[in-house]
């Protein structure tokens, strides 16, 4: 048995040349391995542009700060959104390998473009000074920059999109050992993921910022056309699935067939519905078979035998009439409408973690503020508030390798079982961690205003009057562990999610369903824009000045938007507990009582 279902494993994947693959030669670590090496040039070349893209738009292209912001703002929540993009291409018409390789070219020229403009002062807004007024991009080089920017995103998405996807596909799922080792990938993953964000807001930012925007952007474009033969290197180790088609399809005959279903049964209450089981009395069991044959081939997965009681109202798009059937035309089988029970069970558990992704974004904006009036210097070193991340990145760096080779073991041992951790677990530690990192931030934020308000006192100077130009005598330092807190968040949930996504979902919907994690990324930074208008709009009209607007960062009542913060992610927190407490994971039966 064990032996059969190894071998089903390995069936419905190729090799690049559209071959079976074999055991022995295709997948495993060695194969896996190129994936890391190249996730680790695609997110040096998209965070080297992203993390300081605004002082380019500001400086260069002389959009106004708001602009700016809300540009970039675009430019990141498109390039994860796109992943969806990515990952539904990869299910339904090309394989994780192709998708790969297509993205990283357009990646590629878009960053051409980019490193184009930089380069000739032709092709840039003239520069400005104080004789000189400042007129901002427009006509076609405002053309030639967005063509850039978002040839940049639908590359990006197409790479989030497919590598997670295209790395976890060469481990078995059917052997305790694949399974462990498929974990460790996605561990490493997220490791690679900070090594490249660490060149890249460090080296590239000081890179920008000292020699010229066109040795950033030609520093990216150099580290995704390096990827490419990296990633090409190792196509005689992958193996790849067979796409099996488009997976939205799937969901919307599912859905239309329960709902036509359901109407006819309603109408004609009467009539003989068939009981859905595995027996050969079943008309409908044999016209599965069939239509599913091509689909098993696919999915390492178990097919079901007969319908599982949760959300029954599904279990109609199966129903027929024995000598009528109803709406031959989208037929649904057992298993599609498993797969799709199983999608919808896992679209709570994305979004629980969107609160999350809307704390992350702090870090990026108002904790840089707060950064930029505090004492920045470690020495004689003074280290520029945009390089901040710094700090979650190394913990991450830290932290990945100590949670896969002592947590992780060490939690097998306790709990006698293979996973240790199980991935809701992984990912309720990573909301704990961002509600005591809200907290933190608030706590810090109540010091820096106190430090603030004591050195403008013994300066006979108004706190809210004082243009804050000078920094305050208290350490950045202190910022840092709202970093190291969120940045620890951040490895467990990103990696948990990556990993649950891509077990749980049916195989013919895998990477979709992984691109749901860099969705929720770019669902958490709109919310969190959302959050502050909503927060001063509410505050304004109740009060004599919003919580979040003012001259300097001292006429704000930031302590209370982070305690705020710190307030939804803990109802948050409970949202998901509702959720995952409840969840059974896919072909054990058992919920997650742990």
């Amino acid at each position: 048995m064990e032996l059969e279902q190894n071998q089903r494993s390995w069936e419905g994947y190729v090799n690049w040349r559209n071959k079976p693959a074999l055991r022995g030669r295709h997948g495993g670590m060695l194969a896996a391995s190129f994936v890391l090496v190249v996730e680790i040039l695609e997110n040096l070349a998209f965070l080297a542009n992203a993390s300081n893209l605004v002082l380019y738009l500001r400086q260069y292209m002389h959009m106004s700060p708001s602009k700016s912001a809300n540009n970039v703002t675009n430019f990141m929540g498109t390039a994860f959104l796109l992943a969806l993009l990515g990952g539904f291409l990869s299910d339904a018409f090309f394989t994780t390998y192709h998708i790969y390789l297509i993205s990283a070219v357009i990646e590629f020229l878009g960053l051409i473009v980019l490193t184009a403009q930089a380069r000739v002062p032709s092709l840039k807004p003239p520069a400005c000074d104080a004789a000189t007024p400042c007129n901002e991009v427009s006509g076609g080089k405002a053309a030639m920059l967005f063509a850039g920017l978002y040839l940049v995103a639908l590359g990006v998405g197409g790479v989030k999109g497919s590598l997670p996807s295209h790395g976890a596909e060469q481990f078995d799922d059917n052997t305790p050992s694949g399974r462990r080792q498929r974990s460790t990938f996605f561990n490493y993953f997220v490791f690679c993921l900070s090594c490249g964000a660490l060149i890249a807001v460090t080296f590239v930012v000081w890179v920008e910022d000292n020699k010229g925007w066109e040795w950033g952007f030609g520093i990216s474009t150099i580290a995704i056309f390096v990827s490419i033969p990296v990633f090409l290197a190792g196509s005689t180790t992958y193996r790849s699935k067979i796409p099996s088609g488009s997976p939205l399809t799937t969901i919307l005959k599912v859905l239309v067939a329960a709902s036509l279903n359901s109407c006819f049964n309603s109408r004609n209450s009467s009539s003989a519905v068939v009981n859905m089981t595995s027996s050969p009395s079943n008309p409908h069991s044999g016209s599965r078979k069939q239509q599913a044959g091509k689909e098993a081939s696919n999915t390492t997965n178990k097919e079901p035998e007969a319908l599982t009681n949760t959300l029954k109202f599904l279990n109609k798009a199966a129903d027929q009439n024995n000598n009528n059937p109803i709406y031959s035309s989208i037929e649904c089988t057992v298993e599609q409408v498993e797969d799709v029970k199983i999608v919808l069970k896992v679209l709570p558990i994305f979004a629980c973690t969107i609160m999350l992704n809307c704390c992350l974004a702090q870090l990026s904006t108002f904790s840089v503020e707060q950064a930029a009036t505090m004492d920045t210097k470690l020495g004689s070193l003074k280290v520029p508030p945009a390089s901040l991340p710094i700090f979650p990145v190394l913990f991450i760096m830290v932290l990945a390798p100590i949670y896969d080779h002592i947590i992780t073991p060490f939690a097998r041992r306790v709990t006698k079982t293979e996973m240790g951790i199980t991935h809701l677990q992984r990912i309720g530690i990573g909301l704990v961690l961002s509600i005591v990192a809200m907290a933190v931030a608030a706590v810090v934020e109540v010091k820096r205003k106190r430090v603030a308000m004591e050195t403008h006192t013994n300066n006979n100077n108004s706190l809210l009057g004082h243009d804050a130009t000078k920094p305050l005598p208290i350490t950045f330092l202190w910022i840092a562990f709202q970093y190291l807190f969120l940045g620890s968040a951040d490895l467990f949930t990103l990696a948990g999610l990556l990993e649950f996504f891509f077990t749980e979902a049916p195989s013919s919907m895998r990477s979709l369903a992984t691109s749901l994690s860099w969705a929720s990324l770019a669902v958490g930074y709109y919310l969190s824009s959302a959050i502050v208008s909503i927060v001063n709009s509410v505050t304004g009209n109740t009060s004599h000045r919003p919580w979040l607007s003012g001259a300097n960062l001292n006429h704000y009542h930031l302590e209370r938007f982070y305690w705020l913060m710190c307030v939804l992610s803990a109802l948050n927190f409970l949202h998901y507990l509702f959720w995952a407490i409840r969840y059974k994971y896919r072909g054990t039966g058992t919920t997650n009582n742990n």
